[in-house]
């Protein structure tokens, strides 16, 4: 199921996309980007980049928790994900991202 991205601007005035799952959990979150057409074309990158396995990095975090990135094809990361429990966890979150990320909308609250 389709989720959806919301690109809001955060305290600091920068722009910001989170991606949220068909069921409206938060599955990844962006950097904050100066200009809104670089958030809205990092939504697009996360839309292409999604389906590829190899584009996710999974690590540790220092407080024991499991985190992934996802990378576009320069090395950029354009997603980061919430804490899982274990590395598994991660693993399914990249899996919901891949699915999320499938035909979602764009809900501009700018």
């Amino acid at each position: 199921m389709a989720g959806k991205f919301e690109l809001y601007k955060d305290n600091a005035g920068e722009f910001r996309f989170r991606l949220k799952a068909g069921n409206g959990e938060n599955v990844g979150a962006s950097e904050g980007y100066k200009a809104k057409a670089s958030a809205a074309n990092g939504i697009e990158s996360v839309k292409k980049n999604a389906p590829d396995s190899n584009r996710y990095s999974l690590f540790e975090g220092k407080n024991g928790k499991w985190y992934f990135n996802l990378k576009a094809g320069n090395g950029e990361t354009i997603l980061t994900s919430q804490g899982y429990g274990s590395e598994q966890g991660a693993k399914a979150g990249t899996e919901a991202v891949a699915r999320a990320a499938d035909g979602a909308e764009t809900d501009d609250q700018t």
